[in-house]
């Protein structure tokens, strides 16, 4: 039996700036406040908090692990400000990897190209003797030279795909940016697949950084079932560095061919029996992007007049399939950014319930870029967890110069209405959906707080009511722990709880709104054992 007492630091849970501590034995809280402080004499382990905060450690709600450590093996392009920086950095990476049968790259910048389109020629200029896919920030795009689009057999005569965009020239050639799977996968088919000791790797590099951001549960919101293999192992070979839960891609073309490859995953995981790999959801995206004009739209977009966007799925399908895997006791996990995905999304929990009964299901709709006044009530009747990506709510050069254009005023006043959800009742959790905007809680939080970034303070905040800053805490981490139907074991201080915690430099909850985003994480527990303690964190300035 090892006992660890916490001392000298404010707690959650506890009024900000009383010092108090708090007792772990083997794994689990057993003492908060003067109890704690009376086992110090005889702790196995004394930990000084220096006068920070000890909390749950955060969870993250919506993310993509595997894909944000895919991305150090391919063009570090990530940081790029402008275009010549891109095509430099995948230049010296060809000239560094001759024998690399395709270049593989993310994440661009999409505002660095005018309406975020980018021509397969200006790739051409460094590399025209291999494809070359580039992925953008979004996730939802990619930039791809002309041999790519040779070798998929893109061409002017290629008709729209079911699903997906080719952004073509005005003589109807492909431009070179594709948007959505239905056009992405058009190339992404013939990219060669990464061995599993490469996607090992960066599970493990991903899962280590979301243990330094203080994070212990991470949702996977996007996993193909051939995936499966590289997590196994990662959990087998000690590779996984935080909980992790996989949601499986439901493909709105094939659904009813998955379902038996769902049931099997699922079986797999259970049978490997590891603590920190779980498989209990199956996600759907209703819809793409605003800024590609993919987000399905309930009115048209105000810079294009005859787009609504891009429903990824028929109601009747959606319906069909959300019914099935809810019959098979996965959870729900909606993709939904325009208010018609998300009428779509609830109209579809409203007819999962009617058809398979009330039950424990905690359906979870994310992102929720766009709600229409009428819809905000369903969620709470419905019992929708509201999955927020806090960082988004703010007035960057993507919500600027790409997102405001296209929504108008009236429904860019009303985006990320995180507050106002809240208000109405509705558990909110919070999310990175890393690698498209940054993995670290603490500036998601300030944002969410704020309503603003870090990398200008004077920048107006966006249009929408503040979030308090403990409730913001909870969205990262007892909110998200509900989600994870964990609630029970974890994402509060109290005796009885798993020991997942963390431990910040200083008290959010007691200083200046502003600086919250920049509070460092000094140590992450997971069930009781440290998977970071006291390394520095890199510069946060700018990060979206």
């Amino acid at each position: 039996m090892t006992l660890t007492v916490f001392h000298s630091g404010s707690v959650a849970g506890a009024p900000a700036g009383q010092t108090t501590a708090v007792a772990v034995t083997d794994g689990i809280i057993t003492a908060i406040g003067p109890a704690a402080g009376d086992l110090a004499s005889i702790a196995d382990v004394l930990h000084d908090l220096r006068g920070g905060y000890l909390g749950p450690a955060f969870g993250d709600g919506h993310a993509h692990p595997l894909f944000a450590g895919l991305e150090d093996v391919g063009p570090q392009i990530r940081h790029c400000t402008d275009l010549d920086e891109i095509l430099a950095a995948v230049a010296r990476w060809a000239d560094e990897h001759p024998g690399d049968e395709w270049i593989v790259g993310a994440s661009y910048d999409a505002t660095l190209s005018e309406d975020g389109c980018f021509d397969a020629r200006w790739l051409d200029s460094v590399v025209s003797d291999r494809p070359v896919l580039l992925r953008a920030w979004d996730y939802h795009t990619v930039w791809v030279n002309s041999r790519a689009l040779e070798i998929s057999g893109i061409t002017s005569d290629t008709p729209e795909p079911e699903l997906g965009r080719i952004i073509r020239r005005p003589d109807g050639s492909p431009l070179g940016t594709l948007c959505e799977p239905g056009a992405i996968d058009l190339v992404a088919a013939h990219v060669p697949a990464h061995g599993q000791d490469t996607l090992v790797s960066a599970l493990s590099r991903a899962t280590s950084a979301f243990a330094r951001a203080g994070v212990s549960w991470v949702q996977d919101a996007w996993v193909e079932t051939e995936s499966l293999d590289a997590y196994l192992a990662a959990a087998r070979q000690g590779a996984l560095h935080t909980r992790v839960n996989l949601a499986f891609r439901a493909d709105p073309l094939r659904w009813a061919g998955q379902l038996p490859e769902f049931a099997a995953a699922r079986d797999r995981v259970i049978a490997a029996g590891g603590e920190l790999l779980s498989a209990n959801t199956i996600k759907f995206f209703l819809d793409g992007i605003v800024e590609s004009h993919t987000a399905h739209m309930i009115d048209a977009y105000a810079d294009c007049p005859g787009s609504r966007g891009l429903p990824n799925w028929e109601d009747h399908s959606l319906i069909d399939a959300a019914i099935a895997v809810d019959s098979m006791g996965f959870q729900l996990h909606l993709h939904a950014i325009g208010d018609a995905a998300v009428r779509q999304g609830l109209d579809t929990i409203a007819a999962v319930v009617a058809a398979n009964g009330p039950r424990d299901r905690r359906p979870v709709m994310a992102h929720l870029q766009s709600i229409s006044p009428t819809d905000l009530p369903r969620f709470r009747e419905l019992g929708v967890i509201a999955n927020f990506e806090p960082l988004w709510a703010q007035r960057d050069t993507v919500m600027t110069e790409l997102t405001f254009p296209r929504l108008g005023a009236e429904r860019a006043s009303r985006q990320f209405q995180i507050s106002e959800v809240a208000a109405s009742g509705v558990r909110v959790s919070f999310g990175s959906d890393w690698p498209v905007t940054h993995h670290h809680p603490m500036p998601g939080i300030g944002t969410a707080v704020t309503r603003t970034g870090l990398s200008d303070p004077d920048i107006p905040p966006l249009a929408g009511a503040p979030y308090g800053v403990v409730d913001a805490l909870d969205s990262y981490s007892a909110q998200v722990a509900y989600q994870a139907f964990a609630d029970h074991e974890r994402g509060t201080l109290a005796a009885g709880q798993i020991a997942d915690l963390v431990w910040l430099e200083s008290d959010p909850r007691s200083i200046a709104e502003h600086d919250v985003a920049g509070v460092k994480v000094l140590g992450t527990w997971l069930a009781g054992k440290p998977t970071h303690l006291t390394t520095p964190e890199p510069a946060l300035d700018g990060i979206r």
